[in-house]
């Protein structure tokens, strides 16, 4: 499989998974999760997929300041509704690394590591997602802006071009080319990120 060299850059997340610990599915129940695993979730790399991870990361340090953040032990509450705008896309990147499920979600074994609703959309609250330690109730929310650097018009001109059915592959290269190039910028330490911490 051969992705985009940026994604290798992307600093990746460590969780420990007590229910993959339980059935001897990793060692120690440490699991790593890289961005292309995001990638391949969504089936695209794109701003939203890119904010996510990064914003998920930042809520999962502030929350494990000294600790491995634990998978399935976490609530995830969002503001908007599951079908409104991108809010589905940001929740799959979020649920692929905290556990959290909505009510499709796995029940658990004799009332231990369920992950069924802790994925929860629609909730009234400062803010727009927000994550809570369910052992400590510490929470953390942020707020999301539009994505600090908007799509360039050579990129949206090239997009249209690309979604040609008579498209060459020169042009569809070009336009992936570019795309990426706009989307690595989600990642650039000395930009802004689109999702803004808040007090919860």
């Amino acid at each position: 499989m051969k992705t985009p060299a940026y994604y290798d850059a992307v600093p990746s997340i460590v969780m420990i998974d007590p229910l993959a610990r339980m059935l001897g599915s990793a060692d120690d129940g440490l699991m790593a999760y890289f961005y292309v695993d995001a990638v391949k979730l969504t089936g695209h790399s794109c701003p939203t997929v890119a904010g996510a991870w990064q914003m998920t990361r930042a809520a999962l340090a502030k929350l494990y300041p000294d600790s491995t953040p634990r998978r399935g032990e976490i609530r995830v509450e969002l503001r908007q509704s599951l079908d409104e705008g991108v809010i589905g896309v940001v929740a799959s990147v979020v649920g692929l690394v905290t556990g959290a499920a909505n009510a499709g979600g796995f029940k658990g074994l004799a009332g231990h590591f369920g992950r069924k609703d802790l994925l929860r959309f629609d909730v009234f609250m400062d803010g727009d997602i927000r994550f809570t330690r369910r052992d400590t109730d510490r929470s953390v929310a942020f707020v999301r802006r539009s994505f600090p650097t908007p799509r360039s018009a050579a990129v949206s001109h090239l997009l249209r071009e690309a979604l040609n059915p008579q498209a060459s592959e020169a042009v569809r290269r070009d336009f992936a080319k570019a795309w990426s190039e706009w989307v690595t910028q989600a990642f650039d330490p000395a930009g802004e990120a689109e999702w803004v911490e808040i007090t919860a």
